[in-house]
């Protein structure tokens, strides 16, 4: 019986060693702004924000975390996914974006002329899934939705964090 224990053990050892842990943990903590708005888009996912548009949802977020930003459309401290990690909580602006991608031989397009959503999970290193209302799959309701920003042929995505500052 011992001696199962201690393989078991090893081979769990092993295993989180070298693969890291059997199941996904938080390695990074948010930051407090971040995990109030994430909270908050939690509690609110399915429903309808204000009047359903996608700004309402972010500027509700924001107002109730307390997050500092100008009431319009800098929602924070620019951030560059290349340099430094999105996080959940991180607020998005599609300008002019237009998205196209292929499932199972079918094509689909995606337009966001100028549209605002919340990184509700990075999934990867450049794959998310959004938080928004005011889109065609979830009408003005909060959904969630993929995101690639390799499948963006036009236009511009901006990624901003909260700031208390």
């Amino acid at each position: 019986m011992r001696t199962r224990i201690r393989t078991y053990l090893l081979f769990l050892f092993l295993v989180t060693a070298f693969t890291g842990p059997l199941y996904p943990q938080k390695i990074n903590r948010l930051p407090p702004l971040n995990q109030t708005i994430l909270e908050y888009v939690e509690s609110v996912v399915g429903t309808r924000v204000d009047r359903g548009e996608c700004w309402d949802l972010a500027r509700q977020a924001l107002d109730r975390s307390e997050a500092n930003w100008d009431g319009r459309y800098r929602f924070g401290r620019v951030i560059r996914p290349k340099r430094e990690e999105v996080l959940p909580g991180d607020i998005v602006q599609f300008e002019k974006v237009v998205i196209r991608y292929t499932i199972n031989h079918t094509t689909y397009t995606e337009n966001y002329d100028h549209h605002t959503a919340i990184v509700y999970r990075v999934k990867g290193k450049g794959r998310y899934e959004l938080a928004h209302q005011n889109t065609g799959f979830s009408g003005r309701t909060v959904g969630i939705s993929p995101l690639n920003p390799d499948h963006v042929i036009r236009g511009k995505i901006t990624f901003y964090r909260p700031v208390s500052e």
